[in-house]
């Protein structure tokens, strides 16, 4: 039962479109859900419906909602006074622990969220390189401003008539910035190749999710990201590797770290203060370097003092505890749980990405790329999560987005997560 979220709908509707301050908030008018509270791992909403959540705001809750650890050292940030339009220590403090952290990371700029770190990642790298063009994964996503609002038209491609249109992602987006754009499959490292040699003089970035983080978890294997570092070094691209969703997540030092491969420029969010909003781009210093005279950044936000205390202890927990080791077996055990479910009733599925962040599929294999994701069974997935949702399950409706864990996920979660999933498999059968 939703009554009182549906009432607050109604509501909302009058002062916020689509009655939310996102649109993937908004579930349509009867499932929009209203939160009242979490905790650790849980949810509820005005309803008092509790949720196992595996959303978890798309994963900046690693360690969990409300974690006392966190949220003390936000009260400590509170006191330093928020803003100032003038820098603290804890912006240094900070710095030298993602340094620290992650090898590329040479020099460390904050900012609010992941499109604002995305969005400086372009500029920056359009100024060292002096080109315009920028190359992302199909299907990829790097948040929403006009540069990278555009999308491979999967749904109405037909592979006899080549590579799949280009389309905005929505109105008000210019077609002119459409000129600069260029996508290209995951793992096939001969297409990236390709567009290089046609557009190379153009392109100044390549912008690329090595786990596709809004596709199921779709993930680059070691062997493409190598090509990739050594295709950028040839034509001189700069390497970006969007880390607002893996990285401090998949592992200390991110996907990088997974992969073996080191970025240009890097950026970073979700993950980084357990929910609070801060975010950061990073990367060699002779690029970083750039900020400055040749390259405007700033925000009357960036670096408050309550999200640098909250992302100086989320950090240290991660770097000094078995936190995600924690996370990482969780999935595991989730994954290997679910199958044995899905196995007993003849169900063909199989997992892609990081335990920390999983893409569950109901195929025999996973799709090595987008092109490939359409062909999946994903609307298994559709019909199923509603049904996980009606018995206390929190996943996102939408089958590309992955499950994610966090620190707080525990054994008491995991026995009715399991029991509620077989349920929905049944249901939705």
């Amino acid at each position: 039962e939703l009554q009182k979220s549906n009432k607050q709908f109604q509501k909302a509707i009058t002062k916020l479109p689509l009655g939310v301050s996102s649109n993937f908030r908004y579930w349509g008018e009867d499932k929009t859900i209203y939160i009242k509270r979490a905790k650790g791992a849980r949810l509820w909403d005005l309803d008092d419906n509790e949720y196992i959540d595996y959303r978890l705001a798309y994963g900046p809750t690693i360690l969990g909602y409300a974690d006392p650890r966190v949220d003390e050292a936000a009260r400590r940030g509170i006191e330093i006074g928020g803003v100032f339009a003038l820098a603290t220590e804890l912006e240094y403090e900070v710095a030298k622990q993602i340094s620290g952290m992650v090898p590329a990371a040479e020099l460390v700029r904050f900012s609010n969220s992941g499109t604002e770190a995305v969005m400086a990642a372009l500029r920056v790298a359009r100024a060292y390189s002096g080109k315009d063009g920028h190359i992302i994964l199909e299907g990829g996503y790097h948040g929403i401003f006009n540069e990278v609002l555009w999308e491979t038209d999967i749904e109405k491609w037909d592979p006899k008539d080549g590579d799949p249109k280009i389309i905005s992602a929505g109105e008000g987006i210019p077609e002119i910035i459409k000129l600069l754009f260029h996508t290209v499959p995951l793992n096939d490292a001969n297409a990236l190749e390709d567009v290089l040699k046609k557009h190379g003089d153009n392109i100044a970035a390549f912008l690329v999710e090595p786990i596709m983080g809004n596709c199921c978890g779709l993930t680059a294997t070691k062997q493409y990201m190598q090509d990739v570092r050594s295709l950028c070094n040839k034509h001189d691209v700069v390497l970006i590797i969007d880390e607002v969703k893996t990285g401090f997540r998949v592992a200390k030092g991110g996907v990088q770290e997974l992969l073996g491969v080191q970025a240009d420029l890097c950026t970073f969010a979700k993950a980084v203060a357990n929910g609070y909003p801060i975010s950061m781009l990073a990367g060699r210093e002779e690029i970083m370097r750039t900020i400055g005279d040749r390259v405007l950044h700033g925000g009357t936000f960036t670096a408050h003092s309550v999200s640098l205390s909250a992302a100086n202890k989320t950090l240290e927990i991660l770097d000094e505890t078995d936190a995600l080791m924690h996370i990482e077996k969780y999935g595991h055990k989730l994954q290997v749980a679910f199958g044995q479910i899905l196995r007993n009733r003849n169900i063909a599925h199989c997992f892609e990405g990081h335990p920390s962040m999983m893409g569950l599929f109901f195929n025999n294999q996973a799709p090595k790329d987008y092109r490939d994701w359409s062909k999946t069974n994903y609307k298994f997935y559709d019909a199923m999560a509603p049904e996980l949702h009606e018995l206390g399950i929190m996943i996102e409706p939408d089958s590309r987005e992955p499950w994610f864990m966090c620190e707080a996920h525990n054994m008491e979660c995991f026995k009715e997560t399991l029991d509620k999933f077989e349920k929905a498999v049944d249901i939705t059968l």
